[in-house]
């Protein structure tokens, strides 16, 4: 199973990719002339960290934002290179963490005796309505 160790996670930095780009947005000249904005690329498949399983679950999990068995991701936020680099990081950590995340077993819960009194209750009153709501028959009265 996947642990997210220093030494995992500087495995999993070194099969990343990086580019940098325009952002876009406000901010006058200094947008127009530095490249802030970081993408992060992984390749799920080709990854030799993660085993055949791992790469699966995240295939799976992550399916809207793979294309081609590559994880994209992009940060623009900051006004810094830097900032934007370690902000990817950070969030490609976060999303390889929840998706690899064993999801837990649902355990069923027994129904309160109370419960079932009132929902039966509330079962009667509602059927003492819709009986008051019939056609009073002739037949009854004589």
């Amino acid at each position: 199973m996947y642990k997210p160790t220093k030494y995992c996670r500087s495995v999993l930095l070194k099969e990343c990719t990086f580019e940098t780009s325009r952002s876009g947005g406000k901010g006058g000249q200094h947008v127009n002339k530095t490249e802030t904005k970081v993408s992060l690329i992984f390749d799920v498949d080709a990854s030799k960290v993660l085993g055949y399983h791992q790469k699966e679950r995240l295939l799976t999990a992550l399916h809207n934002r793979v294309s081609e068995g590559k994880l994209r991701m992009s940060a623009e936020t900051h006004r810094s290179q830097h900032q934007n680099k370690s902000e990817v990081i950070k969030r490609f950590f976060e999303l390889l963490d929840n998706a690899l995340k064993e999801p837990k077993k649902r355990v069923p819960t027994k129904i309160p005796e109370v419960q079932k009194e009132i929902r039966m209750k509330n079962k009667r009153a509602h059927k003492e309505i819709k009986n008051m709501r019939r056609k009073i028959r002739k037949e009854n009265f004589d």
